[in-house]
């Protein structure tokens, strides 16, 4: 497996090695041994899959009092996937990266906590797996708005995104209340 560092740190992403020959193909997506060989000692103690149709954006999303790890993947079709800071005192606040995940890259990204994240589906369709370093909590359930300026994330969607109700009333990242913001060195 690959590692490759993004524009924020702990943010990364992993491309597994993939072995073809005539029957097919193979992939280890996952060695927690490894992972801890590049400093990430996470234990992931849920696994959700989600279908999102062409044109969905989810997010940006978190938790404060159980903040999530994640680490992301695409089974089936392509997505953009997002990593915002949101963690106060933190040099990149408010900075945000990306990567295309997609069934024929394999690629995963990690999220360590103390990030809001979010997806674009750029095909027609997408299956996003992944695992979470901590339980849902929907009474923890947070959000930063996924089309904030002060922010600029680019999705890449083409024409206006499909986007939850839920989704379209979280506030912008300068709106947000101190209290309901990770505090960068927390995690």
């Amino acid at each position: 497996m690959r590692r490759i560092e993004m524009a924020l740190p702990g943010v990364v992403v992993f491309e597994p090695v993939v072995h073809e020959d005539a029957r097919g193909w193979f992939a280890e997506t996952y060695r927690a041994s490894l992972l801890a060989e590049w400093g990430i000692h996470d234990r992931f103690v849920q696994d959700n899959h989600s279908f999102s149709r062409g044109g969905v954006v989810r997010g940006l999303h978190y938790q404060l009092r159980r903040p999530q790890s994640k680490l992301c993947r695409v089974v089936r079709g392509e997505v953009l996937d997002v990593a915002v800071d949101i963690r106060r005192g933190s040099p990149t606040f408010g900075r945000w990266t990306a990567v295309r995940l997609s069934a024929d890259n394999m690629r995963h990204m990690y999220l360590p906590p103390g990030y809001a994240h979010g997806f674009a589906v750029l095909s027609d369709g997408a299956d996003m797996l992944y695992k979470c370093g901590d339980y849902y909590d929907a009474a923890d359930a947070r959000g930063i708005a996924w089309n904030d300026p002060g922010i600029g994330v680019d999705w890449e969607v083409c024409g206006p995104p499909t986007v939850s109700e839920a989704d379209a009333r979280w506030p912008r990242l300068a709106d947000a209340r101190p209290e309901d913001l990770p505090a960068y060195g927390d995690a």
